[in-house]
């Protein structure tokens, strides 16, 4: 017995080319929920900081290129976050054109 391999129990993913791809209405789906959730999400932080009121200690102008800064990043990864569903978006709709093409079969 001392002498046996025993291995870690682990994962493995297989994938084969006979895996069956999801269907398009169901990817298009979850896409557009995840979509909503993310917008919703950088919605409800731009709000907060637009709309935070601004400490009586803030009203000099070093103050106002801070408040302009905090706005920017708060913008700044929503669209970064745009470019990643639309480069998504494609990437989905590009596998559903590929994979009959690849077992051959007609579109």
């Amino acid at each position: 017995m001392a002498s046996e391999h025993r291995r870690p129990l682990a994962f493995i993913v297989v994938i084969s080319s006979t895996r069956r791809a999801m269907s398009l209405p169901v990817a298009d789906a979850i896409f557009w929920v995840a979509a909503a959730c993310c917008l919703l999400a950088q919605l409800a932080i731009v709000q907060s900081v637009v709309i935070s009121p601004a400490r009586a200690a803030d009203r000099e102008p070093a103050s106002a290129m801070r408040r302009v800064a905090e706005i920017a990043w708060a913008v700044l990864p929503g669209v970064a976050l745009a470019f990643v569903f639309v480069f998504t978006w494609r990437a989905i709709h590009a596998a559903h054109l590929v994979a009959p093409l690849a077992a051959g079969l007609p579109r």
